[in-house]
């Protein structure tokens, strides 16, 4: 009896230093800064980046490195990964939770294309399954990984103000999974109403597919009208690329977005 009680007790303090030790080194990479080298590599890939108040410059550091850390990218069709895609990835996940609690628990892999890349579809409808060969630029599965084409990354990075950005729509995807289920309703912030939520986005949507079906150019992409989800998606890179736009045009989804990721980028740079 007592060897049980003492290999429990040792088996709990071998668990509990393996916590201790986790959380210890996640919080120094946390405060950890970039180095001049990763910041100028950053803004350089993504000029989005530049647009950030100071104190969030400090966040972001940390975050990318725990990022880091965490995730390991893959090339695919002969890719080599460089240090470029990496930091310039990475930043864009973490600008979405920089200033937010929520992590990415799940994900461990990023898988990155030189160009769009084929992915098959499954649909079943009834008891007829039927499945399509498409072209992507991104995707996204629950839990990971990410994959992306690193020629649209790059240049939907660059171009910091059309509001198309693939990085972020499918690092939003990632995040709206978090909920249990990529349907849309992420894990909502402290104060913030699933009804109202709810009312926003559905009335939005609603709003985005008649336009879409009449033909009417509009802000969000008109990929959004094809589910709750993507609309969610595509709302997030015009939040973040074309704040201003968007809420002049839609502010009470502005609103929402505002105070699920805790910023302000209207009020930025």
């Amino acid at each position: 009896m007592l060897f049980f009680f003492t290999a429990l007790a040792l088996i709990a303090g071998f668990v509990l230093y393996r916590y201790w030790s986790k959380s210890r080194v996640r919080q120094q990479l946390l405060s950890t800064p970039l180095t001049d080298h990763q910041r100028i590599l950053i803004e350089q890939q993504v000029p989005l980046i530049r647009r950030l108040p100071l104190d969030l410059h400090v966040k972001l550091d940390g975050k990318v490195n725990l990022f880091l850390d965490q995730v390991r990218f893959f090339g695919c069709d002969g890719l080599d990964v460089t240090e470029e895609m990496e930091l310039a990835i990475a930043a864009q996940a973490c600008l979405l939770i920089v200033n937010s609690d929520l992590w990415y628990d799940h994900l461990t892999t990023i898988l990155i294309y030189p160009n769009a890349f084929k992915s098959r579809q499954r649909r079943q409808e009834g008891y007829v399954v039927s499945e399509k060969e498409i072209v992507r630029t991104g995707e996204s599965w629950d839990r990971g990984p990410v994959i992306l084409s690193w020629t649209h990354s790059k240049l939907g990075a660059l171009n910091d103000h059309d509001g198309q950005n693939v990085v972020l729509h499918e690092f939003a995807h990632q995040i709206d999974d978090l909920s249990g289920g990529t349907n849309g309703v992420p894990i909502l912030s402290d104060g913030q109403s699933f009804a109202e939520w709810e009312r926003v986005f559905l009335a939005a949507y609603d709003t985005l597919v008649r336009a879409v079906e009449s033909g009417r150019r509009t802000l969000i992409d008109a990929y959004g009208a094809t589910g709750h989800e993507e609309f969610f998606a595509v709302s997030v890179e015009v939040f973040f690329e074309k704040p201003r736009d968007l809420k002049s045009e839609a502010p009470e989804v502005y609103d929402q977005l505002a105070k699920l990721f805790r910023l302000d980028p209207v009020t930025w740079g």
